[in-house]
């Protein structure tokens, strides 16, 4: 599926120039989409998901990673393509124009900028309350302010502070394994429960895939690494090997969690409880509680920094072709990185978090990136028309028809109160990205 090429081509449209510094190998880019898939939602989605799917979590979690390939596999395609910051921002353009590019664009920055707030918040709770209690506001400023600036330093800091904190998030889930692993180990837990399909209300079936709807949630995270394909230093090479490397490596993690939790820990249990993981730990006794508060506080603290560093390519990206304005595409003369960008996301994710609302936009997320995904899915097979001239990973035809399928498939199982909150998202896109094409209309006569 991966078409050879010679190691002098960057692939780049400026024919190798990029105004962003090259500086992501494999691995550092293997650790940032591992690091961001890898994020705070898995601390508490586990519940969320029993209480929809029954005993079988670990279903649902391995039908949301094929899905996610499915979709990874366009991104991986147009990635290596078109290598540039803006994403599925810049491939909607390319595939449908500005107004379709705006919005697939306007899109994935909302659901950037909310999710960022909503750590930022999600940051100031309960974990923390677990060392120090603090307000609310000035934790999130404080938060964010050091996020900003950690992106602000360079991409190369960026993602290896990712790195150590990834490792802690990888380490921390490991964790859950092996208590898991001791428990069935002394005869606790009850390994039955594992084929438990659906629940009294749910049912089978109905469960199972509105149960993946959550889990697809916690893959989501791959498509924030294609904002950096021009700060990595082989696109082409890097970035597939990368990609599908952390989705197989954060299945295989999350797929061991869900057989561990939902074994070791009555579904009811599991259902109730806005901590699950820290309930298999209680299961199995001799970690401190406060060790899970610290490692939740590292993932939500990574996966805050590495969608604030999509969100400010993405801006980046979009400003660059025209969709946002200009001066989003300053960058520091120095360390290179989109220090405008990054100020003015940073600014409204922290307005977000003091309004109280962020739950209320969070529930739409998925709805947001299904859109995003759907566009991505079907660009691919619109851009084979564009003959690249140098060589790309290059997905069978199949794959993206059967991505843009899923997310349709999985937009069916929304419930119809996030339909409506989504939709008024969406609208108000729409009404931006029309008055941003008005202004190249006349930019351009």
């Amino acid at each position: 599926m991966t078409t050879p090429s010679p190691p002098t081509t960057d692939g780049s449209p400026q024919g190798g120039t990029t105004a962003l510094k090259r500086a992501l190998t494999t691995p550092l880019l293997y650790f940032f989409i591992l690091g961001d898939v890898l994020g705070a939602g898995v601390y508490v989605l586990v519940g969320q998901i029993a209480a929809e799917s029954g005993g079988a979590v670990w279903l649902p979690l391995l039908l949301a990673l094929l899905l996610s390939l499915l979709t990874a596999a366009s991104y991986a395609e147009l990635a290596t393509k078109y290598p540039r910051a803006g994403g599925a921002s810049h491939y909607a353009t390319l595939a449908y124009g500005p107004f379709t590019g705006f919005l697939a664009g306007y899109c994935m920055l909302a659901a950037g900028i909310v999710s960022v707030a909503a750590l930022a918040r999600g940051f100031a709770g309960a974990y923390l309350t677990a060392f120090v209690s603090l307000p609310v506001v000035l934790v999130a400023a404080v938060f964010l302010c050091c996020l900003a600036l950690l992106n602000a330093r360079g991409i190369s800091e960026s993602t290896r502070a990712n790195v150590a904190a990834t490792v802690i998030e990888v380490s921390g889930l490991l964790l859950v394994v092996g208590l898991g692993a001791w428990l069935f180990l002394r005869g606790a837990g009850d390994p039955g429960r594992l084929l438990q399909l659906g629940t009294a209300d749910t049912g089978a079936a109905t469960g199972v895939l509105s149960a993946t709807v959550l889990a697809y949630y916690s893959f989501v995270g791959f498509e924030t690494s294609v904002n950096v394909a021009e700060e990595t230093r082989d696109p082409r090479h890097s970035y597939p090997r990368a990609l599908f490397g952390a989705l197989v490596t954060a299945g295989a993690v999350y797929v061991l969690v869900g057989v561990v939790a939902s074994a070791a820990v009555p579904t009811a249990t599991l259902a109730r409880s806005s901590g699950p993981l820290l309930e298999v730990v209680k299961e199995a006794g001799g970690v401190p509680p406060k060790l899970f508060s610290a490692i939740a506080l590292v993932a939500v603290a990574n996966g805050a920094l590495l969608t604030g560093i999509m969100s400010s390519r993405l801006a980046y990206g979009m400003a660059r072709d025209g969709l946002l304005p200009r001066f989003l595409t300053r960058v520091l003369p120095r360390r290179r990185t989109p220090w405008a960008s990054i100020a003015v996301t940073t600014a409204l994710s922290f307005l977000l978090a003091l309004t109280g609302d962020v739950a209320t936009l969070a529930s739409t997320l998925v709805l947001l990136l299904l859109v995003v995904f759907f566009l991505v899915n079907t660009a691919v097979l619109v851009q084979r028309r564009d003959r690249s001239p140098h060589p790309h990973f290059r997905a069978y035809t199949v794959v993206p028809v059967l991505g843009a399928v899923s997310c349709v498939v999985l937009a069916t199982r929304v419930e119809a109160e996030v339909w409506t909150r989504g939709l008024i998202v969406i609208a108000v896109g729409v009404a931006l990205g029309a008055v941003a094409a008005r202004h190249r209309r006349r930019a351009s006569s």
